[in-house]
């Protein structure tokens, strides 16, 4: 089986200290910010006031995407997870579980909490680019 041509992944935006994301369906060799085929969706990391991840994802075009074979990278995939386009991804599960588990014995604050999903964002940041 062929590998798929195109993949839908993050393409950074923003400046250092503040990140900010489209969902592209682009080429898989390409570079991250090199050119992308379409926009179709965009993601803020950063919290906002009422500490929330804003996202914005055009549904029909990223389920024609899926649709043509086109493969979400892994941090895409989380996201269209959680928005209930694809099946939650593993990674996300095994997340929530060990955030309930802390929460409920009281070992995790509400600001570690934080930390804990900045972290995470981090690592996700740094696996964007699919290789």
């Amino acid at each position: 089986m062929k590998p798929p041509i195109v993949t839908l992944r993050f393409a950074l935006y923003g400046c250092k200290n503040r990140p900010f994301f489209f969902i592209v369906a682009t080429r898989r060799k390409r570079p991250r910010n090199y050119g992308y085929l379409e926009q179709v969706g965009t993601f803020d990391p950063v919290p906002n006031t009422r500490n929330e991840k804003l996202a914005s994802l055009n549904m029909d075009r990223i389920k024609y995407w899926l649709s043509v074979g086109a493969r979400p990278s892994k941090p895409v995939a989380i996201l269209l997870g959680l928005a209930g386009v694809l099946p939650p991804h593993p990674r996300s599960l095994v997340t929530a579980v060990k955030n309930r588990e802390a929460l409920a014995t009281g070992a995790l604050t509400l600001d570690a909490l934080e930390e804990a999903e900045k972290d995470e964002e981090a690592e996700t940041e740094e696996n964007t680019e699919d290789p």
